[in-house]
């Protein structure tokens, strides 16, 4: 029996220390910066990234809150690049009844909401949560007082931004969806989130500037205001937990100096 009773223990403690690497690996999304778009072509669900465009995920959220968004139009859909929506006229240049927001192309975030994937001579690469994002590198950031990491969204497939015509100072209330990476969008357009959920939906709009036959956006809700039953259910994977991390050296060995953040998609799993 005492040989019995020490195997099981031996067999538990194996289990526990196998479920633990696990457990880092995935990560609930917070409801109160989750954003839940039924479209005509199915769910999208967003994991916004306040700490990256806090003015900007405000807007979302109350926008959403008062059903502006509900029933817009993806009024301009680009093939390999872009979905535009959320202008309350349909076109481009619509803006809410609210001010324009100030320009927000990058931010001083916490060290510890970091993590580094590639680290070179003139910056970083890396992701805030699920948001890929790149930075100054660790010797321009020591040269200040504020050692924060200052870091920008970097445009990858389902990066989530603010529209806004030609001031940087005019984003309002578009919003926009990447349906494949285009990097020269870094620094210009605020990233608010990215698509965790429904990445296919995104790209299955209706293509036109503007499409013949345009897709729209249904309804609109901050999953913090659904009831529990109707939250998405989602796990997230931690891009700082050790399996997105092996799986992103493997990547940056197996491309090597051609390595983009955009290589690197992170995955959800139902919950």
């Amino acid at each position: 029996m005492r040989r019995l009773a020490s195997g099981l223990l031996v067999m538990a403690a194996a289990l526990t220390m196998g479920a633990a690497p696990a457990e880092r690996d995935w990560r609930p999304l917070d409801p109160a910066n989750t954003l839940v778009i039924d479209t005509s072509k199915g769910r999208i669900v967003v994991e916004m990234a306040p700490l990256l465009a806090p003015k900007a995920v405000e807007r979302v959220k109350r926008l959403a809150r008062e059903g502006v968004y509900d029933g817009l139009l993806f009024h301009r859909v680009i093939e390999g690049f872009v979905d535009q929506t959320g202008n309350p006229n349909n076109h481009d240049g619509g803006t809410s009844a609210y001010p324009d927001l100030p320009a927000e192309f990058s931010a001083r975030v916490p060290a510890e909401a970091v993590t580094s994937t590639v680290a070179r001579s003139d910056g970083m690469e890396g992701f805030l949560g699920s948001v890929p994002v790149a930075g100054v590198s660790a010797k321009e950031q020591a040269l200040g007082a504020d050692h924060r990491p200052r870091v920008w969204g970097a445009y990858c497939d389902g990066v989530a931004g603010m529209g806004r015509q030609a001031g940087i100072d005019t984003a309002n209330s578009e919003i926009f969806f990447m349906r494949a990476p285009a990097r020269r969008l870094d620094h210009d357009y605020a990233v608010w989130g990215r698509v965790v959920a429904g990445l296919d939906v995104v790209r299955a709009m209706a293509v036109g500037e503007p499409p013949a036959d345009p897709d729209r956006m249904v309804r609109v809700r901050v999953a913090s205001d659904l009831p529990p039953a109707e939250r998405p259910r989602l796990r997230v994977e931690n891009t700082a937990g050790p399996a997105f991390r092996a799986r992103a050296a493997a990547a940056k060995a197996r491309l090597g100096a051609s390595f983009s953040i955009c290589d690197l998609p992170v995955s959800t799993r139902s919950d």
